[in-house]
Formats: structure tokens, C-alpha cells, sequence
């Protein structure tokens, strides 16, 4: 699977951004796809994941209520919505892929996913 992620950029705090991962090289309907996000100096932090067959989703405790993950499955491309931005939500975001495993949902962990995009830059400014 190849994850290409786009959409970053600078926005105020309160504003809005929407980041897409286009998937090529595999059917997706067997997988769990997820965002991530990394702050400089800090772990990479579970952000949302959702399953493309079930369409099942999952959400970390810094994006519930603010953030949301969907799917097109015309254009093999996940979304995260972000709404409410804030400061500390600056980071990079890196969405992933592996197939779905009922027995480890929701899988939050950057371990448990094999394929991964490049990053997109998020800054919010106060």
C-alpha cells in the first residue's frame, strides 16, 4: 500500500484544515487506516482510525468532538477534518494503513500499522 497525505499547512487557532491520504496499490477493504501526528521532541500520538469495510472509527482523547475521519471510496482516500484548531495540535500528520485484526480494535499504536505516508506539516498560530 502506498499512502500519499497532503492538506497541511498554517492556519489561526480556531480554523480548520482538512487532511487526505490517497491509498494506491491495494483493494482497502480489508484494511485500518489511521492518523497520527508527531510534535517536535514528543512520541507519535494516536489521532483517529477508522476500517474501511465496518467503517468503524476510532478517535484519541486530543481529537474527540473536534476532529473527524471519513472515507470516499471512489478516490481510495481517507480524511481528517479538523475543526476547533489549536496550538498544541501543531505537528506532523502521518496517516497508516495495515489490515484490519477485529482482536487488536481500535488499533492505536504506530506499531500496528506496516504502511505509512510521508507527513503533512500542521502550524496553528495563536
Amino acid at each position: 500500500v502506498q499512502l500519499q497525505a497532503s492538506g497541511g499547512g498554517l492556519v489561526q487557532a480556531g480554523g480548520s484544515l482538512r487532511l487526505s491520504c490517497a491509498a494506491s496499490g491495494r483493494t482497502l477493504s480489508r484494511y485500518t487506516m489511521g492518523w497520527f501526528r508527531q510534535a517536535p521532541g514528543k512520541e507519535r500520538e494516536f489521532v483517529a482510525a477508522l476500517t474501511w469495510s465496518g467503517y468503524n472509527t476510532a478517535y484519541g482523547d486530543s481529537a474527540k468532538g473536534r476532529f473527524t475521519i471519513y472515507k470516499d471510496n471512489a478516490k481510495n482516500t481517507v480524511y481528517l477534518q479538523m475543526n476547533s484548531l489549536k496550538p498544541e495540535d501543531r505537528a506532523v500528520y502521518y496517516c497508516a494503513a495495515d489490515l484490519f485484526h477485529a482482536s487488536s480494535w481500535p488499533a492505536t499504536k504506530p506499531d500496528q500499522y506496516a504502511y505509512w505516508g510521508q507527513g503533512t506539516h500542521v502550524t496553528v498560530s495563536s
